[in-house]
C-alpha cells in the first residue's frame, strides 16, 4: 500500500512500528549492532513513507506487517497537533537584539506573527516544544549584520519567502508538506548581510529517549554475547 503513496507523510505511529520490526531484526540476529544504530536514526528522521519503506524492505517481518496505522486512521487533525494549536491565542509577538541575542524555546505559545529583529546580533526561535495561536503562523525576520535561527519539529509545513541581500534565507525545507493538522510556518522578511536559518530537528524528549533506547539495546546485546 505505501509504494503507491511514496510521499504520504508519516506518522509517529508508523515511525514506531519501523523501529519495532528493527528492533525484532536486532534481536534475531538479522541486523548488526551498527547498521541497527544507522536505520532506527533514520526511522526517526523519516518524513515519508517513501523513506521509511527502504528500511525494513529486506526484512520479514515487513512482509507480514499490517498496513500503516495512518493510513487507517480517520481524517482529522491528530490529538497531537490539535491540542498544540491554542484557539484565541496571542495575535503577535516579539523577539528583538542589539548587539546581543534573543531566545524562544522549551513550552511557549507563538503568536499568529512573530517579529524577530537582530541588528549585529542573533535570535534563535525553537518550535519543537512550543503551542501556536492558529494554524498558521508567520515570523517576519529583520536581520542587519546578524542571523536568526529557526527550529521546527518533523510534519509541520515551511514556507520561507524572505529576501536576502549580501545575506540570504535558508530555503531547503520550503515546500515540504506536513502532517496533517500540522501547523503551516510562513517565515519572511529580509537579510541584509546577515542570514536566516531553518532546520528540522526532533523533539529534545524524542532525542532522550532514542538515545536511551540505543544504550538499552548495546547493553541487551552485550548480555546475549556474555
Amino acid at each position: 500500500m505505501t509504494e503507491d503513496l511514496p510521499e504520504l507523510r508519516a506518522s509517529d505511529t508508523d515511525r514506531e512500528r519501523v523501529a519495532e520490526i528493527l528492533r525484532d531484526a536486532l534481536t534475531e540476529g538479522r541486523l548488526a549492532m551498527e547498521e541497527f544504530d544507522e536505520r532506527l536514526e533514520a526511522a526517526y528522521k523519516a518524513r515519508t513513507y517513501g523513506e521509511l519503506e527502504p528500511l525494513t524492505a529486506d526484512l520479514p517481518a515487513a512482509a507480514q506487517a499490517p498496513a500503516p496505522l495512518s493510513l487507517r486512521k480517520e481524517s482529522g487533525a491528530p490529538a497531537r497537533w490539535a491540542e498544540r494549536i491554542v484557539s484565541g491565542g496571542q495575535g503577535s509577538s516579539v523577539g528583538f537584539s542589539l548587539m546581543s541575542g534573543f531566545q524562544r524555546k522549551g513550552r511557549w505559545t507563538i503568536g499568529r506573527r512573530f517579529t524577530a529583529a537582530c541588528v549585529m546580533g542573533g535570535g534563535e526561535i525553537d518550535l519543537r516544544e512550543a503551542n501556536f495561536a492558529g494554524p498558521e503562523v508567520v515570523i517576519s525576520c529583520w536581520v542587519l549584520m546578524g542571523g536568526v535561527n529557526i527550529v521546527v519539529p518533523p510534519g509541520v509545513e515551511v514556507d520561507v519567502r524572505g529576501l536576502g541581500i549580501m545575506g540570504g534565507f535558508d530555503a531547503r525545507e520550503d515546500g515540504t508538506p506536513g502532517e496533517p493538522g500540522a501547523p503551516r510556518v510562513v517565515v519572511t522578511g529580509l537579510a541584509l548581510m546577515g542570514g536566516v536559518g531553518v532546520e528540522r530537528k526532533l523533539p529534545r524528549a524524542e532525542r532522550r529517549r532514542l538515545k536511551e533506547e540505543r544504550r538499552r539495546l548495546k547493553e541487551d546485546g552485550r548480555k546475549e554475547l556474555d
